[in-house]
């Protein structure tokens, strides 16, 4: 309450309408994640089991291929016509998917079609889901300061989570209650909509106002990023893609195939480490008051290589083992909060929302194809211990991108330090 009494009444309504569409925008995204176990029987054939997770892998794998082109359009929008736009745009295109999901006929109605159209919505989903999220963690990086930004900023993160939270009790009420999942997504189409018309109500932001003015008044050369400060955001982002899959698709398909837990059973285990993971996500935010953003993404970092490492050892068909694993993945996930404003700082502000959300799109859709389809080889070669190839060198590279922006700002306190030591 205090952090929000610091803002001005512009701010806090930013603050409100960002980090509430965001909310609404991933319980759009993620109602398809959570109900799949549901959703995979109805719109795809009937198959062995193999062939069957790299159907699931497909089908899951479908939102992200396609958002790094999210990312460029999104990406010229808001570094050209604006942050409002950009935001606006996206949640308008996940209203239109949600609608047309929740008329779509099912595979014993049309065939192949059903998989098709199913898949094609998907996609669209994730290409706007880029603009969202980046959209809005840019806009409140832009028009709030360290430390308040460091905190307001992951709240979108953690309102993801809620999001993802509040679709998965959508998808319990679904199975438990025999409704129908067409209204759900109905319900999703509705409120991406309101979202929407009350985001017209944002301004735009003053570094985006003032990069268009600087750059009609003077030419502007092509800005210069370093190749190692872009691997590092990437091989950064990369993390909580691996985290995310293992914790929540690898492990439900574990709990389905090796210990029979029905679709239900599935989705209320995952429900509980939803809620555990919002309450940790919570922690940190409160902890970065007094602790720098990036040292707690570092040791994070340590923890989660460490896990990482422990987990093949451990019999993951025994449920508790399993349950523990996810609870210390949850834990220690390879996240980027509270550190997010400090990544963007280091991207030009007039190519700001091109570069990140590119970079963003490009390290989802690289580790949710290579960690779905990846793992259904790998383990069935190696057992669990095919979880390594992919998953410690995410986690060392993870390591190495946070210690490249440590130094960034080591630099960056440097250089401000010599003109005010000159002027005194």
């Amino acid at each position: 309450m205090k952090l929000l009494a610091s803002l001005t009444k512009s701010q806090r309504e930013a603050v409100g309408l960002l980090q509430i569409g965001t909310f609404l925008e991933y319980f759009d995204l993620m109602l398809y994640v959570h109900l799949a176990v549901l959703l995979n029987e109805l719109f795809f054939p009937k198959t062995d089991p193999k062939t069957a997770a790299l159907l699931s892998a497909f089908a899951f794998c479908s939102t992200y291929v396609l958002r790094p082109f999210g990312a460029l359009f999104f990406g010229y929008i808001g570094d050209n016509l604006g942050r409002k736009t950009a935001i606006i745009l996206s949640t308008s295109l996940m209203a239109v998917a949600c609608f047309f999901m929740s008329i779509l006929p099912t595979y014993a109605e049309v065939g192949i079609f059903a998989s098709v159209a199913m898949i094609t919505c998907r996609v669209l989903q994730g290409f706007s889901a880029t603009g969202e999220v980046i959209g809005a963690e840019i806009y409140l990086s832009e028009i709030l300061k360290p430390p308040a930004s460091y905190q307001l900023v992951s709240w979108v993160v953690e309102l993801c989570t809620l999001g993802s939270f509040a679709s998965l009790l959508a998808a319990s009420l679904v199975f438990k209650c025999n409704a129908s999942w067409r209204t759900v997504f109905i319900l999703g189409g509705m409120i991406a909509i309101s979202g929407a018309v009350a985001r017209r109500r944002l301004r735009e932001t003053p570094d985006f106002l003032k990069s268009k003015i600087l750059k009609h008044k003077v030419k502007a050369e092509p800005p210069v990023i370093s190749r190692s400060t872009s691997l590092a955001y990437f091989l950064i982002y990369s993390g909580y893609p691996l985290c995310f899959y293992l914790i929540y698709i690898y492990s439900a398909d574990i709990l389905k195939h090796s210990m029979h837990y029905t679709a239900t059973q599935v989705i209320d285990h995952n429900l509980l480490l939803t809620l555990l993971s919002f309450v940790i996500g919570v922690s940190i935010i409160f902890l970065a008051k007094n602790v720098y953003p990036l040292k707690i993404v570092r040791i994070r970092g340590y923890l989660a290589l460490l896990t990482l490492l422990v987990i093949p050892l451990l019999p993951l068909t025994n449920i508790y083992v399993l349950t523990t694993a996810q609870v210390l993945l949850s834990l220690f996930a390879l996240g980027t909060i509270p550190a997010i404003p400090i990544f963007f700082k280091h991207f030009p502000t007039h190519k700001r929302f091109t570069y990140s959300s590119v970079i963003y799109a490009l390290s989802r859709a690289f580790m949710y194809v290579f960690t779905s389809f990846g793992l259904v080889y790998l383990t069935e070669l190696l057992g669990f211990y095919g979880l390594w190839i992919i998953a410690l060198p995410v986690a060392a590279g993870f390591i190495w991108g946070v210690s490249h922006f440590e130094k960034l700002e080591d630099v960056q306190k440097v250089e401000t330090k010599i003109p005010m030591a000159i002027a005194a």
